[in-house]
């Protein structure tokens, strides 16, 4: 079974480089599974862009960035007294690891176990996560003891401009006894990181990116599924783990793909707006009445589950006035790559 990300590696290597260019200062970001494309891969793409410093998501991934990556490794997830374990032991031991930090009771603790350790400080943000109150930056620079700074955390929304925050923190940092004059931002565009710049001169800002840079030109990235099995059905057959009964004649379609890939997974969505509201409504309806849409599109449409996908295989409905494919032929298949898995990448 193949369920594989197919790269067009001229034209995505061309985006990367076109954002990198676009995004002076840019920390490329490698968590999670490498949004579909692998951590490794992401980070040897960042040595080529010229990045000094990665971005991993948290303490687990230290090791494997390390090994692929020669520059500073930026764990986003905040240093916490209870973390242990043979990656944090290895992150605390080697200099090039830059820990976040956001509370007063970390800050000391972090001092007393790693000295000398070097961390960013974050700020707590609109997006109500983790980091420090402005008003508790006085007491963030009393606890930092032997700790280098080499930065100011402030990770902004994902909607909407985020430029007025962003200059509200970056007058907090300036005002602040942090000795430190790097400004680490995420989710700007690069019209507001220039305006940011020009108004903020004595600080040098650093776009933190994921998601825009690995997945910024999807045209570049093609899921392909192999047809495992065609069969013909008819109206009322029952097929299936669960034995369904197909709603009218056509094809039963094997697709590899299928949970472990992340086929039929999704993270819940925001409803923003009586259209978006009403999709989220119908969709509900059709799901509580056992149809589904899969994320496979099949002679020119997007076809229906048979049934929710199995662990690496999927069955899927074709009606009888649609070409069917034969066993062996690629069909498109639509992916959240944040929660994709393939079993193979392959650079075209």
């Amino acid at each position: 079974m193949t369920f594989e990300l197919h790269v067009d590696v001229e034209r995505w290597r061309g985006h990367l480089k076109s954002a990198a260019e676009r995004l002076p200062g840019l920390v490329p970001v490698i968590k999670g599974n490498g949004y579909g494309l692998g951590r490794d891969r992401l980070a040897a793409e960042s040595a080529a862009l010229g990045a000094d410093t990665v971005a991993v998501g948290v303490y687990a991934e230290v090791p494997e960035a390390l090994e692929a990556f020669e520059g500073d490794v930026m764990v986003l997830g905040p240093w916490r007294p209870f973390l242990d374990g043979a990656a944090v032991e290895q992150a605390l031991a080697d200099p090039r690891v830059v820990h976040t930090v956001g509370r007063v009771a970390d800050v000391a603790a972090l001092a007393e176990r790693a000295p000398g350790a070097r961390v960013v400080v974050e700020g707590e943000t609109s997006m109500a996560r983790h980091g420090f109150d402005r008003h508790e930056l006085a007491a963030a620079v009393a606890a930092l003891g032997g700790l280098e700074v080499v930065g100011f955390a402030a990770p902004l929304p994902m909607t909407g401009s985020n430029l007025a925050e962003a200059e509200s923190w970056a007058a907090a940092l300036e005002a602040s006894q942090l000795e430190t004059t790097t400004f680490y931002v995420s989710h700007l565009s690069p019209g507001e990181l220039g305006q940011l710049r020009e108004r903020r001169p004595g600080l040098t800002v650093r776009p933190r990116v994921g998601t825009s840079l690995w997945l910024g030109d999807l045209g570049a990235l093609d899921v392909r599924a192999k047809v495992l099995d065609v069969h013909r059905i008819s109206r009322g057959e029952r097929v299936g783990y669960r034995q369904r009964a197909v709603p009218r004649d056509g094809y039963l379609l094997v697709i590899s793909g299928g949970t472990s890939h992340g086929v039929g997974l999704e993270a819940p969505r925001s409803s923003a707006g009586v259209v978006q509201r009403g999709k989220t409504l119908a969709k509900g309806s059709l799901e509580a009445a056992g149809l589904m849409l899969s994320p496979f599109t099949v002679d020119g449409r997007q076809r229906w589950f048979a049934e929710p996908p199995h662990m690496h295989a999927s069955q899927v409905l074709l009606p009888a006035s649609a070409t069917a494919p034969a066993v062996g032929d690629d069909v498109r298949c639509a992916v959240r790559f944040t929660t994709a898995t393939f079993d193979r990448v392959v650079l075209d």
